[in-house]
């Protein structure tokens, strides 16, 4: 365990490095954030060089308290203010109109910009030591199982950044609901542990679904958060149904399920997460990189319920195992299966 003296050099030494350029990953409580310092363009490029992150992808500004804002936005609208002071700090991002000065390389070279305050204390204490504002999507590989451990960071960048600040795992597990704020009423762009209820609580006129003049925002392509292992999404009912048709043939199958098995299998390495949407979410991305580390030619994913508690975990697992490694309830399991090529996933 850090003593806080040692905690107060590793801040101070995360400090100098922002300062001079360098990259920091640090904790908050949704993921483990990479960090630049946000006022400077070329040390923002370093995050997208390390990750592989396409440069038409926004970053997330994180501030350690709203009187900061008008450095970053130039405007925010009453319904930002309200969810800002209802949830901040907190795993809430809200995307406004950017400030004139805020660099392209920050925003995606869109007239917006995303901001967060994030509720963690050490992320708090470094942005407090470093005086403004820090750009940092989370610390992994583009498109890539977020880190909610500092051993996840070191396993990607430990030699890719100046240092890591270990906070423990992540309280929340899962990356910061999105509301964007810049239109005629706020919309949800990605969702997260603070649900849409406890947002229309706070702002009735908010809306959720498919916005196509909505602006890019992190987290939200097609394919994203997945493991290097195909991972596969399977109704609950048919999971032991597609686990047996692959260790028939002697496949090693890694699974994510909400209960234990119904027997013992020699080619199976079974993760029960329980059924606690908030104990699911927060452990979701240290099951998946275990299970990565399996061995197996598939991680099947059994599908969580419906409702909103479960709307983010749903929403990173659809993105993980992309449109078509989604078993349905009617599929051919068999022929699936035997569909399922060298490649790791089934004939497009």
């Amino acid at each position: 365990m850090v003593t806080a003296r040692v905690l107060q050099q590793q801040i101070l030494h995360a400090v100098e490095a922002l300062r001079a350029g360098e990259l920091v990953a640090f904790p908050t409580e949704t993921v483990y954030g990479l960090g630049a310092n946000a006022n400077n363009p070329e040390a923002v490029r370093k995050i997208f060089q390390v990750k592989g992150r396409p440069s038409t992808h926004p970053v997330i500004v994180h501030i350690d308290h709203p009187r900061y804002l008008q450095r970053w936005v130039r405007e925010m609208p009453p319904e930002g203010k309200k969810l800002a002071d209802a949830f901040w700090p907190g795993p809430l991002t809200i995307v406004a109109k950017r400030a004139p000065a805020v660099n392209d390389v920050i925003t995606g070279g869109q007239d917006t910009v995303a901001i967060r305050v994030p509720n963690h204390p050490i992320a708090q204490q470094l942005l407090n030591a470093f005086g403004g504002g820090i750009a940092a999507p989370s610390a992994n590989r583009y498109g890539r199982v977020s880190p909610t451990r500092a051993e996840h960071v070191r396993e990607e960048f430990e030699d890719e950044v100046e240092i890591i600040l270990d906070g423990g795992d992540c309280k929340v597990g899962l990356e910061s609901t999105i509301v964007s704020c810049v239109g005629d009423v706020p919309y949800v762009l990605r969702p997260g542990s603070i649900s849409l209820s406890q947002l229309r609580a706070v702002c009735p006129s908010i809306q959720v679904g498919p916005n196509p003049s909505a602006p890019r925002v992190p987290g939200t392509t097609a394919r994203h958060y997945s493991p290097a292992t195909p991972l596969n999404v399977v109704p609950s009912r048919r999971l032991e149904q597609v686990m047996n048709e692959f260790t028939s043939k002697g496949e090693k199958v890694a699974v994510l399920a909400q209960r234990p098995p119904a027997t013992a299998n020699p080619y199976m390495t079974w993760v029960n997460a329980g059924i606690r949407p908030d104990h699911y979410s927060r452990q979701l991305y240290a099951n998946l990189r275990t299970l990565d580390k399996a061995g197996a030619k598939i991680i099947l994913v059994e599908e969580v319920p419906e409702g909103e508690k479960w709307d983010a975990a749903r929403d990173r697992l659809r993105r993980a195992a992309s449109a078509e490694n989604i078993v349905t309830y009617d599929q051919d399991i068999a022929a699936w299966v035997a569909d399922f090529g060298e490649e790791g996933g089934p004939t497009r």
